[in-house]
Parts: C-alpha cells; sequence; structure tokens
C-alpha cells in the first residue's frame, strides 16, 4: 500500500494530522475514517494494522489524530468527546473534498462510540464498524475513576492512563454523561458490524452484548477471540482488518470489472476513465499494466515495454535452468537483467513513422553455482536461443483486426 500524510482543519481552526492508507495497485474503491481509542493517536497498532490491511483490499482509509493528540493542534484538555464527533464530521469532509466522501467508519474503543454518533450525520456513510467499543460513554470514568472525585471538586486533575499523563476537565465527564448510546443505536439507520475479544480486560464482553441487543438490523458480531483491547498482535489486526474488508463489501458499491471471455492467450482492456491502466488476462493469471506518473499513468504496474524486458528476462533464466538440468550441471541460481534503451513515451510520439524505432535490449546475467569456464560460455551461448529471444530477433508479423 502507498501512505500519504494529510492535514485538514476541524471546525475550532485547528489542523488535524492524518495518514491516509491507498492501495498499490488502484484507485481505491471506498474511502473509510478510522477512529481511534481514547487518548490514543493514529500511530496505534490497531489504526496502523487494520487501516493497512483494509488498503491492500483495495480501500482508502484515513487514520488521524483526534484534537490534541499525536501530531494534530489543539488542547487535549479542552476537547471532549463532541469535539471527536466533529473532527470525525471534518474529516469526512476532507475526503470528500480531496477524493470521495466515505462509505465506511470504523471505531476503536471509545472511537466505535465516536463513529455511531458521527455516522447519523453523514449520508455517504452506508456500514459502521465498532472494535472494543463500550455500550455507555461513560465507560470512559472508568479508566479515570481514581480521579473522578478530584475533578468533580477541582475542575480538572492529571490522570495517569497507559503510561501517559493527561488533564481532564470536569466539562470532559459532563459531556460524556450526555451522550446516551443504547437509545440512539435504535434509531441509527446504518448496517453495523461489532467487534470484540471475550478476553478484553478493558472494555468487557457484555459491551458487546449490550451494542447488539440496541442496535437495530442489519448488524452483526465478530468475536475477536484471544486478542487484548489494543490488538496488538499484529495478527490479530490484520484477521479484523479482512473481516471488516468482505462484511462491508455486501453494503458499499465496489465497481467489478471484468474481463471479456476470450480465447486469445492474451486480452488487454482499458477503459475511457482510467488513463492509462489497463487490465490485462493472461491464461488463468490477472495483472495490470500502466505508465509512469510522469507520463499522465498511475504507476499501478510495470508498462509495456517492462512486461517485453520480463518476457526475455524470464524465458532466458528459464532456458538455462532447464538446460543445465539436463547436462547435469551444478547451477544453482540464474539471474537475468534486461534493459531496454528506449522510452514507451518517444515510441508513441512517432508511432506512425517506420523508421523511428530501434529495440535495444541489453542483458545481463548472473550464474550462481560451482560452473567452470567452459560451462559458463556455454550457457551464455544458450541464452541466445531462449525463444523469446529468437522471437524478438526474427521477423515478426502482427495481423490485426477489429472484432
Amino acid at each position: 500500500m502507498r501512505t500519504e500524510k494529510v492535514n485538514f482543519k476541524n471546525n475550532q481552526g485547528n489542523d488535524l494530522s492524518g495518514y491516509l492508507e491507498l492501495p498499490i495497485d488502484q484507485d481505491p474503491h471506498n474511502f473509510v475514517l478510522f477512529a481511534h481509542c481514547f487518548t490514543c493517536n493514529k500511530n496505534f497498532f490497531a489504526a496502523k494494522n487494520i487501516s493497512r490491511t483494509l488498503a491492500q483490499n483495495g480501500y482508502g482509509v484515513l487514520r488521524f489524530d483526534f484534537t490534541g493528540l499525536g501530531e494534530s493542534k489543539g488542547d487535549f484538555a479542552n476537547s471532549n468527546f463532541s469535539g471527536n464527533i466533529e473532527d470525525l464530521l471534518a474529516a469526512a469532509a476532507y475526503l470528500e473534498q480531496e477524493f470521495k466522501a466515505p462509505g465506511l467508519l470504523i471505531g476503536h474503543s471509545l472511537g466505535g462510540a465516536a463513529v455511531l454518533f458521527a455516522a447519523k450525520d453523514l449520508q455517504s456513510v452506508k456500514a459502521v464498524t465498532t472494535i472494543g467499543a463500550p455500550s455507555t460513554t461513560a465507560h470512559v470514568q472508568h479508566l479515570i475513576e481514581d480521579s473522578v472525585e478530584e475533578i468533580e471538586r477541582n475542575g480538572n486533575a492529571t490522570v495517569n492512563i497507559g503510561g501517559r499523563s493527561f488533564n481532564i476537565k470536569k466539562q470532559f465527564l459532563e459531556d460524556i454523561d450526555k451522550h446516551e448510546l443504547t437509545s440512539y443505536l435504535n434509531k441509527l439507520k446504518k448496517s453495523l458490524l461489532i467487534m470484540h475479544s471475550p478476553q478484553d480486560k478493558i472494555v468487557g464482553i457484555k459491551n458487546a452484548e449490550e451494542l447488539y441487543i440496541a442496535a437495530r438490523h442489519p448488524k452483526s458480531f465478530v468475536s475477536l477471540d484471544g486478542a487484548e483491547h489494543l490488538l496488538s498482535n499484529k495478527e490479530d489486526a490484520t484477521y479484523a482488518g479482512n473481516v471488516i474488508a468482505t462484511w462491508a463489501s455486501r453494503y458499499l458499491s465496489i465497481p467489478n470489472k471484468e474481463i471479456p471471455e476470450s480465447n486469445a492467450d492474451v486480452v488487454a482492456v482499458l477503459e475511457k476513465e482510467d488513463a492509462f491502466t489497463t487490465r490485462i488476462k493472461a491464461g488463468n493469471h490477472s495483472f495490470l499494466a500502466d505508465e509512469p506518473i510522469s507520463f499522465g499513468g498511475k504507476d499501478y504496474g510495470p508498462t509495456p515495454y517492462q512486461f517485453l524486458s520480463s518476457g526475455l528476462a524470464a524465458c532466458t533464466s528459464m532456458t538455462l535452468q532447464m538446460y543445465a538440468k539436463r547436462k547435469k550441471w551444478p547451477l544453482d541460481d540464474v539471474e537475468t537483467h534486461v534493459y531496454y534503451s528506449r522510452e514507451h513515451q518517444k515510441d508513441c510520439e512517432n508511432c506512425e513513422k517506420s523508421d523511428t524505432k530501434i529495440d535495444t535490449f541489453r542483458r545481463e546475467i548472473k550464474l550462481y553455482g560451482d560452473l567452470d569456464k567452459k560451462q559458463k560460455e556455454r550457457l551464455l551461448e544458450i541464452a541466445d536461443r531462449c525463444p523469446v529471444h529468437k522471437s524478438l530477433t526474427s521477423t515478426t508479423t502482427i495481423k490485426t483486426k477489429l472484432i
């Protein structure tokens, strides 16, 4: 996947910092917003690993720091749960303006409660996922229960959460109390996936049960058995990401770009809106061809000439291995490096002139194994006999017709 750092402003004018995880070989078919847990940030294990897993499944995912946390500006002490919801709405507006409005919201722990409240104001959102979320926003008081009395008495207190110190003000607790989640859930008309670990010691599994009972259909529950609350184990986060990707596909619009059936060895399809990104099917294998960004492509796949060079390199390595095995020579590995002297862009500018193309392939071969000099020299001769080499150096005819 590709990771891009982004910044946007919330409704208080504070700069919020985030990372956009994007698929490496395609445009995202849908965008997702990820809300991290209470006092966490965008770089915590769950946020990062789940976002990257979704990107591998074709989603674009924005994970960002709430006000006053991580790299986002603003004073955390002056923030509250309502502010988290507003930050989510600002993030959604940023996605809509710069890319595409989010179709899926994911929230971890208290972030799960935040996305549930934010979802009602986002028409583009079709599905919501919570991970280890509390069934009541007041649950956060359990994390600071030793300081609640001091906060009530003095208006604020410094509390230690996860080994870090935070200043919590009374207005934070008052704002939390205003958001009653279970009665609100019955009115939320979004598809819901609740994920929770039975071993969660921070937010007990009972919370998942209460959320599920309160929510309306369609709703689903998936047990993250064996995971701890923060999903620090990458395997747990990856599993969650893959499940979310599959579950959400039922509720989101994901284009299915099929390659036409054909008896040909290779089929290449390029749709008008895809610039140079070409879908290819060769036998039972599918992949992409593209052009570099500098030429107006998206670099989602090799260029046509890189495919041509790849065929020569692969055929050379295969031919040498086959020959050495037949001779029972001690050849271990073969590396074939191919360089092509012309760029596709330059050829296309003059593609109607038959005298403008001079194709030069430079091939360098590295042989591993206990080979003597004569064996190496013979293998170098055999390289010129590989089938693709012969095709490239022979007179080739291409017959074309419309179908």
